[in-house]
């Protein structure tokens, strides 16, 4: 007996027994078909739904606000044509060096740069002086321009001979001690330290208002030159009783050295006045 086409095939002999290694084969044959054809199917299927995603992708271009949309893909911007990072902006410098600020000194060392209002308001403002805890009272002022007319002892001839300008006193006292500074002016630094460094004798003491005459000649006073820029000045220091000034006697070198330093202070702020200005002046 034998089937169709397709049917079982029977094995040699006709004796009606099914040819098992033939059916197992043929078995075999139709998985591996059904497993190629699934296996295809899903490929299939995998490459329709990259399709779709990359057609979706594509499509989102129209939104790009990059301005993408529309644009072939060899007209799209490379990955190398993209800068890898953003370059922060470097700092730049001139190379001109910019000048260096004025010299306080240079404005007080000569009359030329030394502008600035010679009067005694101008280096012995107020009524009064203060330095640290210690007040000083401020006395009589003058200004003349016959420089060795207020000095004794030689220092005269030596303020004449150096080109003197002018010379202003002016007292100070606390605690019964009294100090008289006499700054003489110059037209250049050279000549007032030639005149400091020559100094013999000394400034004629100054009273009146409120301080009795001190240092008269035959008292014994404390006297101190010094000089900075054009201007040199000097100190006589004592007591206001008449009494000779001794080593021992702190408090009278204390008065003379306050009111020294407070000149030396007042001539540099003129120069550094001046040189502030000259600083901030707007150029041509």
């Amino acid at each position: 007996m034998s089937f169709g086409q397709g049917g079982p095939s029977w094995g040699p002999g006709g004796t009606g027994t099914p040819d098992w290694a033939a059916l197992a084969e043929e078995s075999a044959a139709r998985a591996r078909r059904k497993k190629w054809l699934m296996i295809g199917g899903g490929a299939l299927a995998t490459a329709a739904v990259a399709a779709i995603v990359a057609t979706a992708v594509i499509s989102t271009g129209k939104n790009d606000p990059g301005g993408t949309s529309g644009k072939n893909a060899s007209e799209l911007p490379s990955a190398t044509a993209l800068p890898s990072e953003t370059a922060e902006p470097e700092p730049s410098f001139s190379s001109v060096a910019p000048l260096p600020p004025p010299d306080p000194k240079d404005y007080i060392s000569d009359v030329k740069k030394d502008r600035a209002p010679v009067t005694v308001d101008a280096f012995f403002p107020g009524k009064k002086l203060t330095m640290g805890n210690r007040a000083y009272s401020k006395g009589a002022t003058h200004r003349t321009t016959k420089c060795a007319a207020v000095t004794k002892a030689g220092l005269g001839p030596i303020l004449t001979n150096n080109g003197c300008d002018q010379v202003i006193r002016a007292t100070y006292s606390r605690s019964g001690v009294a100090v008289t500074i006499g700054l003489a002016v110059f037209e250049t630094e050279a000549q007032a330290k030639k005149a400091a460094q020559q100094a013999i004798g000394s400034i004629v003491s100054l009273g009146g208002s409120g301080v009795p005459d001190f240092c008269r000649p035959g008292s014994v006073c404390r006297r101190t030159s010094n000089s900075y820029g054009r201007y040199a000045y000097f100190a006589i220091s004592g007591f206001t009783s008449g009494k000779g000034v001794t080593k021992a006697d702190k408090n009278v070198f204390a008065v003379g050295d306050d009111l020294t330093n407070f000149t030396f202070r007042q001539i540099r702020h003129r120069g550094e006045v001046q040189a502030s200005a000259a600083a901030t002046a707007p150029t041509a």
